[in-house]
């Protein structure tokens, strides 16, 4: 068995510059940014700048946050005529407030029914795949209510079930629950990916040991490290960890990130420079005097003069 490795889904994240580093060192398979069903349906002019992509970024697929099927077939039928994705994801995950407050994302693990119908009406119209990302639970583990949810995903067509390892209320924190995502996985015949914690290839190798899945998704542990699908398909195969990433390899890898984030990223100059500034300090981390440089990162006001800042960095 060789497990399929993912780059989950990240809002704010994971755009075409992120996608095309991580599928440089190893990312089988990416998702576009989450993307709202009822502003993708209304041209909202962020989501159409959200499902940019290049001839490089393949295979790739889309995840979609709605509540309405009607609507979500919409925006789903909207996106298919935008762009090409091997399939579509429904998000049943996601923890935000502002999101719960529209009945979506995690919200929808409160109606398993009604994802169920959003799931049919996906499956009876459209030609892709159709994925769902669960969570295990809502505030409290409930094994016997997220295998029936589960159930309910493949009994209505869904093609494979990504399951976070946390409740909606613990969000990103706290432990993840490798015994619900072997239940789901025991379940049901269709395949699972589990997703929660993995930094590292000995995280990812314990995520399959322990459930059984056949593949996960890998999400906050590609920030400012994409080596990490390359590790973990090493790791798998020889049980060997890597030597990690020297300061130059880190270096060299960033400049081409921040290359690619100026050339293709659609926002103000200003925004584009803070959101540089973010990327930088990823892969920056850890570093003896990373107060002092995240400062002058903070500072840069220029492309140029971040690059100047990058390669005096020791």
């Amino acid at each position: 068995m060789n497990p399929k490795v993912y780059l989950a889904p990240m809002s704010g994240v994971t755009d075409l510059s992120f996608r095309l580093i991580s599928r440089s060192l190893g990312a089988s398979h990416c998702f576009f940014e989450m993307l709202d069903s009822k502003a993708t349906l209304y041209s909202h002019p962020k989501n159409r700048r959200l499902l940019r992509t290049h001839k490089k970024d393949s295979p790739i697929s889309a995840q979609l946050l709605g509540a309405d099927p009607s609507v979500m077939l919409e925006a789903a039928q909207t996106i298919l005529g935008l762009t090409s994705i091997s399939s579509l994801d429904i998000n049943s995950a996601c923890p935000a407030r502002k999101v719960l407050k529209k009945r979506s994302g995690a919200a929808l693990l409160e109606d398993a029914p009604r994802l169920g119908k959003i799931i049919h009406k996906l499956v009876s119209n459209l030609q892709i795949p159709i994925t769902v990302k669960l969570r295990v639970g809502l505030n409290n583990r409930d094994l016997k209510s997220c295998v029936r949810t589960a159930r309910i995903c493949q009994e209505n067509g869904a093609s494979t079930v990504f399951i976070h390892g946390r409740t909606r209320e613990q969000g990103y924190s706290g432990d993840v629950d490798y015994e619900a995502i072997k239940a789901v996985k025991d379940a049901l015949e269709i395949p699972v990916f589990g997703s929660g914690n993995i930094f590292n290839p000995p995280m990812a190798k314990e995520m399959l040991d322990k459930t059984g899945c056949d593949g996960i998704l890998v999400a906050r542990g590609a920030l400012g490290n994409p080596w990490i699908f390359r590790d973990i398909e090493g790791y798998l195969k020889s049980g060997t960890i890597p030597k990690p990433p020297t300061l130059a390899q880190k270096k060299r890898v960033l400049k081409r990130h921040l290359a690619y984030i100026n050339k293709y990223k659609e926002i103000s100059p200003a925004c584009k420079m803070g959101f540089m500034g973010k990327i930088a300090m990823w892969y920056l981390k850890g570093l003896s005097h990373a107060t002092i440089l995240r400062q002058e990162i903070c500072r840069a006001r220029s492309y140029r003069e971040l690059l100047r800042l990058i390669n005096r960095t020791s």
